[in-house]
């Protein structure tokens, strides 16, 4: 790996930086919940820095230029994706952009590509991810939510859990088991469904650290038409696969992790103890800060495979296994340093910073569970890295 840019790849990232500098609003800085990764479009602000973004072509740098895309190489995409993070800015329509258009580009027809393509682009559709059910979390590929043919159409029958978006969505990207005699994952289909159909019922859930961001949702004989389905019937499971390889590359970005480190760094030294805890403090701070710099060097190791096309599988997982991981330890040790203070709500008088340190803790117990647990990121690097038996 070369950690140093070359004259082309330095002239990028100063350029991407000086746009920052000069455009993005002092005020508009993501949320704490970037650390999963996940921009849903709450805040209608982030809608207007999408805008910005695309009068530069950015919203999606890596996607083809005949696509909408700036047609950035890889290096140049992920030198685009750090300076966002160092800068802290919001990477809204997410799952829309670096998830859906991307598999898009990859599985689907032309037609697919024009009808979808320009939405996400322009910020009027966002996209929301329709895999996990209430026993199909961890095992996906025993999902239930069926899909049966009824002339042009599919007819859709099921549940969906844990949805991020979806009462902000305009499409989902959903897996459907389209034939139920076949070996479980050969018998399932992925759709680009409309939330606009008749038959959806979308029900809200809170996590625990008060965000009402993930749903549940229904679908009671909702019709899909045929020219929705994204690849071949039922060969959905491999489409989906590609899916969670660029949810894997992205969902936990390293250079956010090292801010995170460095807030709480900030905080201990303002804050901090001074008795008999505060070196052992010092010394966890230190801990997390070399994690974080170990995270961004796994990333320098998938955009360098990307760079030579080759294509990161059990990488991703070792990526997103780690830095979902780290993620929680970080949030343990901002916990430490807020003390009672964490235990705090944002609306409490006495909280100051103290509750964004204890809302990193609540939100980040998600992070090993969001594009697949930890159990099944080791069992990917087990299988497909070392070549372990099933």
């Amino acid at each position: 790996m070369n950690f140093r840019d070359d004259p082309a790849d330095a002239a990028f990232r100063q350029e991407v930086r000086d746009f920052l500098s000069a455009e993005l609003p002092a005020d508009l800085r993501a949320a704490d919940d970037a650390i999963l990764g996940v921009g849903l479009g709450e805040d209608e602000r982030e809608r207007d820095w999408l805008y910005t973004l695309a009068k530069r072509g950015w919203v999606a740098p890596a996607w083809p230029k005949e696509y909408g895309g700036a047609g950035l190489g890889v290096v140049q995409q992920f030198i685009f994706n750090e300076e966002i993070a160092r800068a802290n800015a919001p990477r809204p329509n997410f799952l829309a952009i670096g998830l859906a258009g991307p598999t898009i580009i990859v599985h689907g027809t032309e037609e697919q590509k024009r009808e979808h393509l320009s939405g996400i682009l322009s910020g009027e559709n966002f996209w929301c991810q329709g895999f996990s059910e209430p026993g199909a979390g961890s095992d996906l590929a025993s999902l239930q939510t069926r899909a049966v043919v009824d002339g042009d159409d599919f007819i859709v029958n099921g549940q969906k859990i844990w949805t991020s978006g979806a009462h902000r969505s305009q499409r989902m990207m959903l897996l459907a088991r389209t034939d139920q005699d076949a070996p479980k994952h050969k018998g399932v289909s992925y759709f680009l469904l409309d939330m606009k159909s008749p038959g959806i019922t979308i029900r809200p859930l809170t996590n625990m650290a008060d965000t009402p961001s993930f749903n549940e949702v229904f679908f009671d004989n909702v019709r899909v038409p045929k020219k929705d389905l994204l690849g071949d019937l039922n060969r959905g499971w491999y489409v989906a696969t590609t899916t969670l390889d660029f949810e894997r590359s992205g969902i936990i970005n390293g250079v956010s992790l090292q801010r995170l480190v460095q807030d709480i760094a900030a905080y201990a030294r303002a804050h901090g103890r001074r008795d008999g805890a505060e070196r052992t403090i010092r010394l966890e701070i230190a801990e997390r800060a070399i994690e974080a710099e170990i995270s961004i060097v796994l990333s320098y190791r998938v955009a360098t495979m990307q760079a030579k096309g080759l294509v990161p599988n059990n990488e991703a997982s070792i990526t997103k296994l780690f830095g979902s991981e780290l993620a929680q330890r970080i949030s343990r040790t901002a916990a430490k340093v807020a003390g009672l203070y964490g235990q705090l709500t944002e609306d409490s008088p006495l909280a100051g910073e103290g509750a964004r340190m204890g809302g990193l803790y609540r939100i980040s117990v998600g992070s090993t569970l969001a594009g697949g647990t930890s159990e099944v990121q080791r069992s990917v690097i087990a299988q497909r890295g070392l070549g372990l038996p099933r």
